[in-house]
């Protein structure tokens, strides 16, 4: 018997070997049009990254090896230019000398594989647009790197390969911006999948434009202009086009074998073509997909390897053995975080108007008492009906991999959301918990199957008409505080039993927390007091952050230039040269604002002209405010990342041996005016003091009527007062660990939650931010007009206060920029 195989890379080459070792004796010939087979095509953006660092290690077969092995005749740089199904024979052209000559065959297979799309884009041939599909396309990106030394790359197109790629030119050390027609990132994902992939690419400074298109490419000398539909021009070195890729099916197409509705070649359950004597595999192919049994391709190496063992054995021993589909299971580094699916997200569900349900769960990797633990976000689609699984996406950093494959087993065989909570895992500590987040994921699932809970969505809440559900948020106040869905009341878990009559009995509420477990408790609390329509946010806050956040990063390179020094530089900052610096290393992680900005002052100011602080913090809010500090002060801001939640800055001092950034024109000072004695104002008031003062601004804080309660002693002597000045004194908050807040103090329990949840997040109480604002030498004056009227004494206030009047608060404001009323 004699085979011919077109194609040498994945499923080619696995149905060369495989038919080589059912069958010894037949005559194998495999055809490749490229210089290579059997190479790691998934790799080769990892080389182009150098984290692969030698191009050998891409190659799992060379034609040598190959032959040597197998005994398979292996002609690279021939292609397949014809089928002449008549004669059993193809038209085979060597591409080297030109020749072209035939070759019969008794069973044929085709491994075409599939081509980059490259749309008819004005000036899209240009010789600084590459793609990556072959080792040649490899080669050529990692020639003109190391060639032109470029510092600006655009990518068109942000599925897994852009992605992938955008991480490897960052860390060669390019400055990326990606270009994607899609609202979103990874169109394997859903929205809200997506949005968490957004918003970790912010943190990498990767730029990029969602839901625009490019409409020209113009070469302006060693420049590329890339033109957007928006109106946007983009300039950079060269362009990395990732647009997507399509079944290479012309060589089946013209020898009149039947083709999908999606152009790939179509093929039966043996992997038969419509001729029975050719067989194909591979991304050129078409096959139902088991979840909707319409016919698309799959651009995966997994399936084209398990096909081409399939179609080997079929051939040499009859058509006994069947192909049942992929389900599309994929996973994809991007920087920090993995990104998994597999089955149908649930955009495409609804599109093919399949019945579905989803849930949204945000478990941790291992047990959370073991230290390391990272979180991750899962999301399930099942039937309403059998609660059989349709699909998955999970987005994290640890775990994600075994967790997806879990999940992909259940849904090849058609299981249930019953069998994920009845998977048996390995458990320990470093390693699992033990509900794993795959058994968390189906507990969940199930109880929306069997009616114990009703999901809402994040996009049920956004479009809904105002007015139609009753938010309410679960969480603790100062949760609540730091950022909630508009219009919810906040109703603590922990007291909605007490409070439950407040709830309308008549309107659909949602209840929702961080994640959905307590929702999911109130959830229940409700509904056996009589309530019928509650709805738990699937995904909790957390998700609905992540969806309403802007997505998309534009325009933060808009201000590079090359100077004559052919060096690229940000306008406004200034150059550096070779200098030998001292580096301090700070760390501030678990400190929460002003904590870090803080210690980054503190250091700053026993550092000299040049030297570089390396300050780690984990408050997310740091990665905003050292930029502004360092704009406020002139220092530089030399480098910014976030690793795992680790947010790492890098300040140069200003001065002159050291490079700077030109500081945003200040005022000589900041002016507060404390008219309030609230604790959440007094301590909002002593954050931006501080923050005014770290930023060298003479900062002067007025306090005046209530506000002077905030600085009065805790023991104070006694002092002779009148009886309006005793019930003032009666009647007033007598020190700062007195103060209320000015929503939700419940008696003072309000204030005390809050004090407590301050101390578990390592934040500085009032008392320690009045104390430090003193040592930073914050000037805090007391009005007298004020004192007189409430019978407050200068003893009774704290060490360091001024007292002043309306002229010393004026005094202090002409000089101010900033001037706040709080």
């Amino acid at each position: 018997m004699k085979y011919l195989i077109v194609g040498g890379v994945a499923g080619g080459a696995t149905t060369a070997a495989r038919l080589r070792r059912v069958d010894e004796e037949a005559e194998i010939v495999m055809f490749e049009r490229g210089r290579y087979i059997s190479y790691a095509n998934c790799g080769l953006p990892y080389y182009v990254g150098g984290v692969i660092p030698e191009r050998e290690r891409l190659f799992v077969q060379t034609p040598d090896t190959f032959k040597a092995m197998f005994n398979v005749d292996v002609r690279v740089r021939h292609e397949v230019r014809f089928i002449d199904r008549e004669k059993k024979e193809v038209v085979v052209c060597n591409l080297e000398s030109g020749e072209e000559y035939r070759e019969s065959y008794d069973k044929l297979v085709l491994s075409p594989g599939a081509e980059p799309v490259r749309p008819p884009i004005p000036g899209i041939n240009d010789e600084r647009i590459f793609t990556l599909r072959s080792v040649d396309d490899t080669d050529a990106i990692v020639h003109f790197i190391e060639e032109k030394k470029p510092r600006r790359v655009v990518i068109v197109g942000a599925g897994f390969i852009g992605l992938e790629m955008a991480e490897n030119f960052h860390s060669r050390g390019l400055r990326v911006t990606i270009v994607e027609l899609a609202p979103q990132v990874m169109n394997v994902l859903d929205f809200e999948m997506a949005a968490e992939v957004h918003q970790h690419l912010k943190t990498k400074n990767v730029a990029f434009f969602l839901g625009d298109a490019v409409s020209a490419f113009e070469r302006n000398g060693d420049e590329l202009r890339v033109q957007l539909k928006s109106g946007r021009t983009l300039v950079c070195d060269f362009v990395l086009l990732s647009i997507g890729v399509r079944p290479d099916s012309r060589l089946a197409k013209e020898a009149g074998l039947e083709l999908g509705p999606r152009g790939g070649i179509k093929v039966n359950e043996y992997l038969q073509t419509s001729d029975p004597d050719i067989y194909a595999v591979g991304d050129a192919i078409e096959f139902p997909n088991p979840i909707t049994g319409k016919s698309m391709p799959t651009f995966l190496a997994g399936p084209a390897n398990k096909q081409g063992r399939i179609v080997a054995n079929n051939i040499v021993e009859g058509n006994r053995y069947t192909y049942k589909g992929a389900i599309g299971t994929a996973i994809a580094k991007v920087f920090d975080l993995t990104v998994a699916s597999t089955g149908m997200p649930e955009k495409v569900l609804k599109e093919e108007g399949i019945p579905h349900q989803a849930v949204i769960v945000h478990p941790g990797s291992h047990a959370g008492y073991y230290p390391g633990a990272q979180p991750m976000t899962i999301k399930l689609v099942f039937s309403p009906d059998d609660g059989r699984v349709l699909g998955a996406q999970i987005v994290g950093y640890e775990g994600v991999d075994k967790r997806i494959d879990l999940l992909a087993s259940v849904i090849q065989r058609k299981g249930t959301v019953v069998e994920l909570t009845e998977i048996e895992h390995a458990y320990a500590p470093p390693y699992s918990s033990a509900k794993d987040p795959v058994n968390i994921v189906g507990f969940v699932a199930e109880n929306v199957l069997l009616g114990k809970s009703r999901h809402i969505h994040w996009y049920d809440i956004l479009n809904a008409p105002q007015g139609e559900y009753y938010l309410v948020d679960v969480r603790t106040p100062e949760e609540y505080a730091l950022g909630t869905i508009e219009g919810a009341v906040n109703i603590p878990v922990q007291q909605l039993r007490a409070r439950i009559a407040e709830i309308p009995k008549d309107r659909k509420v949602v209840v929702f927390c961080g994640v959905g477990f307590r929702a999911y408790v109130a959830e229940r609390i409700l509904r056996q007091h009589g309530y019928t329509e509650v709805f738990n946010l699937s995904g909790g806050y957390k998700t609905y952050q992540h969806v309403t956040q802007k997505q998309g990063n534009e325009d933060i390179f808009e201000g590079d230039v090359i100077e004559k020094d052919d060096i690229l530089y940000q306008r406004g900052t200034g150059r550096q040269g070779v200098l030998e610096v001292r580096r301090f290393e700070v760390d501030a992680c678990g400190l929460q604002c002003p904590g870090p900005i803080m210690r980054l002052k503190q250091a700053m100011d026993e550092a000299s002209p040049g030297d570089r602080i390396v300050l780690k913090a984990t408050d997310p809010g740091f990665a905003r405010d050292v930029e502004a500090w360092c704009s406020m002060t002139g220092n530089k801001l030399v480098s910014l990342e976030q690793e795992r939640g680790v947010i790492t800055a890098v300040v140069e001092k200003a001065g002159p041996h050291g490079a700077q950034t030109e500081p945003v024109p200040q005022g000589e000072g900041a002016t507060i005016i404390c008219f309030s004695d609230n604790l959440d104002r007094a301590l909002a008031a002593f954050v931006l003091a501080q923050g005014a003062a770290s930023a060298g601004k003479k900062t002067t804080m007025f306090f005046t009527f209530w506000g002077l309660n905030i600085i009065k002693k805790r023991k104070k002597p006694r002092v002779k007062k009148d009886l309006m000045g005793r019930l003032f004194s009666w009647m007033l908050p007598s020190h700062a660990g007195k103060l209320g807040l000015s929503k939700m103090n419940f008696g003072g329990m309000g204030a005390r939650m809050m004090r407590g949840r301050m101390k578990a997040k390592q934040i500085a109480s009032l008392e320690e931010m009045i104390e430090s604002a003193l040592e930073a030498d914050v000037r805090i004056v007391a009005c007298q007009m004020s004192m007189d009227v409430m019978g407050v004494s200068k003893e009774e206030l704290i060490d360091g206060i001024e007292i002043g009047g309306v002229a010393t608060y004026m005094e202090a404001a002409s000089r101010s920029t900033i001037n706040l009323f709080i």
